[in-house]
């Protein structure tokens, strides 16, 4: 497995288990109740700063067991990886784009703001998890 492959999964694994921490969470902050009641911004920053800080410790980790059995292949990248990256990107952006439209509709509804971040926020996610899919797809079966 490829640099750029190992921290696509770093990400994908992340993206995957902080999704799923922050519903837990926001769910049981709720207690049975309006999700509209919950103090959901310190939740959602905690999920992105921890998304992040857990993405870098993961692929530094796996970068260290994959470097301690391949040394000569641990950081090298290449075109295929490049073209892979861009795939990945475009496939994203375009949850990303639905989002935002969701977003500029919620606003015109006068959507309380819970909603409206929560629909940025599972964009952003939706984005990675599907553009990070498509770049294992086609690291496994190529990009014709």
């Amino acid at each position: 497995m490829v640099y750029q492959e190992r921290n696509t999964w770093s990400q994908l694994i992340v993206t995957l288990v902080a999704m799923t921490v922050y519903i837990i969470v926001v769910l049981q902050a709720a207690g049975g109740g309006p999700l509209t009641d919950v103090l959901w911004w310190p939740i959602m920053l905690w999920t992105i700063l921890g998304s992040i800080v857990g993405s870098i410790l993961l692929s530094i980790v796996w970068g260290m067991i994959a470097g301690a059995r391949d040394p000569d292949g641990v950081g090298v990248a290449d075109l295929r990886d490049r073209d892979i990256a861009h795939l990945g990107s475009r496939v994203g952006q375009a949850f990303m784009v639905i989002a935002g439209l969701g977003v500029i509709a919620l606003c015109a509804l006068e959507a309380s703001w819970f909603w409206i971040a929560n629909t940025m926020f599972f964009g952003f996610a939706l984005s990675a998890l599907v553009g990070g899919i498509a770049q294992v797809i086609a690291y496994r079966r190529g990009l014709a």
